[in-house]
Parts: C-alpha cells; structure tokens; sequence
C-alpha cells in the first residue's frame, strides 16, 4: 500500500476557492489510479472526481465545471483545485489511491474500487 496525507481544507465562503493536495509515499506513484471521495456528517462517503495514471478523468454531476483534479507524478502529488464553492461542498473530503496496471478497470465511482485512503481534510464553506 501508499501512505496518502491529505492537505489544503479550510473554512471558505460560498463562492470562494481551495485548492487541497494529496501527496503520496512510495516509488510507484505513476502505476497509481488516484481519487478524491467526500464525507458530510451522518451521510455516505461519495465520489468527487478521479485521475487515472494515463490521465483519464471522472468527476460526479455536482462538481463538473466547478472542481478540477490533476496530478504531478515527479511530486507524487495529486491535486482537487476546487471553485464557486457551495455549501454543499461542506464534508471531510479524502484522498484515494489504487495500484494498476494497463489496460486495467475504471470504475473510480464506486468506494470500493479503491484500495489505500488518506485520514481526510475538512473543508467547510460557509454562505
């Protein structure tokens, strides 16, 4: 597995920007499918958006057009750059993580596809 340490939540108000990171241990960061799942108080764990390790992207209806996610392979970092934020973008959001190989499976939608999590950021907005 990859250790996965989440940074960049903050306390922000509707229709601000954040922009969280998602570094990564280990030196088989770019064999790596990453992703960023959300949390809100007493709700599911959901998806957000994914980056494959040849650059396919998924994001969730919600946040098309508003969240972009990237990745840099030399700093082992993935990134959610997130604007026009809402209220409802309020959750603990965190880092995932699944090793692969080519021509591998591409369903980042679903929290089990994936293997390794980060401990979470919070991000709260306010309005």
């Amino acid at each position: 597995q990859v250790q996965l340490v989440e940074s960049g939540g903050g306390l922000v108000q509707a229709g601000g920007s954040l922009i969280l990171s998602c570094a990564a241990s280990g030196r088989t960061f770019s064999s790596y499918n990453m992703g960023w799942f959300r949390q809100a108080p007493g709700k599911e764990r959901v998806f957000v958006a994914a980056i494959s390790w040849s650059g396919g992207i998924s994001y969730t209806d919600s946040v098309k057009g508003r969240f972009t996610i990237s990745r840099d392979n030399a700093k082992n970092t993935v990134y959610l750059q997130m604007n026009s934020l809402k209220p409802e973008d309020t959750a603990l959001y965190y880092c995932a993580g699944k090793e692969v190989g080519w021509n591998a499976a591409w369903n980042p939608q679903y929290y089990n596809y994936w293997v390794d999590w980060g401990q979470g950021t919070q991000v709260t907005v306010t309005s």
